[in-house]
C-alpha cells in the first residue's frame, strides 16, 4: 500500500450525510488533544493534509481521506470541555452514528496519549470497540515526551488499565520523531488486506 498517494476526500457534519461504505475504512478516534491530525499527516507523508490546530476540539466533522484507494476516516476528537453542549451532543451523534452503520471497518485506531492513564472516555471507547467486536488497535501517541523506560512502563500500565483482549495490537508512536509509524503502516496494510479478503 502506497501511503504517499493521499488526498482529502470529503467532510460530513452529520452521520446521515455519510455515503455508503464501498471499500475498506481505517478509522482514527481519540481525545481532542491526542495528536490525531499530526499522526495522520505523518502516516500520509504530509505536513498539513489533516489540519493541525492549536485549539483542541477543532475537528467538528468526520473527515475522509483517500489513501491509495482506501478510506482513512478522521473522527471528531472527544472530551473537550470548552465547547457548547449542543456541539458535544452533535459530535457524540456523529461518532455513534458512524459506528452504528454497516461499514467496512478494516481497523479502528484508538489513540491515547502515552503520558497519561486512559481517561473514562478512552476506556469507554475501547469497551465499545470490544463489545462491538470491531477490529481495533490501541495507538499510543506523543512517545517522544517520555524516555524509553517511561514508555515501557506506561505501555504496560495502559494495557492493564484497558484490559485488552489477548492479541490486541498496541503501537507506541511519535509523530514528532516518527517512532512506530512504519509499524502502524504495516498494521494498517495487513488489516485492509484481511478486510478485502473477508468483506469484498
Amino acid at each position: 500500500m502506497n501511503f504517499h498517494v493521499a488526498s482529502f476526500k470529503a467532510a460530513y457534519g452529520t452521520s446521515a450525510q455519510l455515503p455508503a461504505s464501498a471499500r475498506p475504512e481505517v478509522s482514527f478516534a481519540g481525545r481532542s488533544n491526542v495528536g490525531k491530525s499530526s499522526l495522520l499527516n505523518k502516516l500520509m507523508y504530509r505536513k498539513n493534509l489533516a489540519k493541525v490546530s492549536q485549539t483542541p476540539g477543532k475537528t467538528a466533522t468526520i473527515n475522509f481521506y483517500d489513501v491509495d484507494g482506501y478510506d482513512f476516516v478522521d473522527l471528531p476528537g472527544y472530551g473537550y470541555a470548552k465547547v457548547a453542549k449542543s456541539e458535544i451532543h452533535r459530535w457524540s451523534e456523529l461518532i455513534e452514528g458512524y459506528f452504528n452503520q454497516d461499514r467496512a471497518f478494516a481497523l479502528v485506531a484508538s489513540l491515547i496519549d502515552i503520558r497519561h492513564d486512559p481517561s473514562a472516555l478512552d476506556r469507554n471507547m475501547v469497551e465499545f470497540l470490544k463489545s462491538a467486536e470491531l477490529p481495533f488497535a490501541v495507538v499510543l501517541t506523543k512517545a517522544d515526551k517520555l524516555s524509553r523506560q517511561q514508555q515501557m512502563k506506561q505501555r504496560a500500565a495502559i494495557k492493564k488499565a484497558l484490559d485488552l483482549p489477548k492479541g490486541t495490537p498496541m503501537v507506541v508512536t511519535s509523530s514528532e520523531k516518527g517512532d512506530g509509524i512504519d509499524e502502524l503502516r504495516a498494521l494498517i496494510t495487513s488489516a485492509i488486506k484481511e478486510c478485502e479478503e473477508t468483506s469484498f
